[in-house]
């Protein structure tokens, strides 16, 4: 298992669009994908889970991937989270 923490640097956080990109990354990957806020975890490859935890801008999260291809899961989410997340 790979485990990360990021704050989210968009300024719309992960809204609607930011959210369905983020899916469709995770959706490339067999490994579970899980998204970690306060104490709340979703499903990484649920948009309505993504879109109803409300993760507004500069709010810490922590991912975990567990499975065969965690760590290229991982580093996708890295680079969409800190280079291509949409910002509207």
């Amino acid at each position: 298992m790979v485990k990360r923490e990021f704050e989210i640097q968009n300024e719309t956080g992960l809204h609607a669009r930011a959210a369905a990109v983020f899916v469709q990354v995770t959706n490339r990957f067999s490994s579970d994908i899980f998204i970690h806020k306060d104490t709340s975890v979703i499903d990484a490859k649920s948009i309505m889970g993504i879109i109803a935890m409300g993760v507004p801008y500069k709010t810490k999260i922590t991912v975990t991937c567990e499975g065969m291809d965690e760590v290229q899961a991982m580093d996708a989410i890295e680079k969409l989270i800190l280079e291509d997340l949409p910002k509207m």
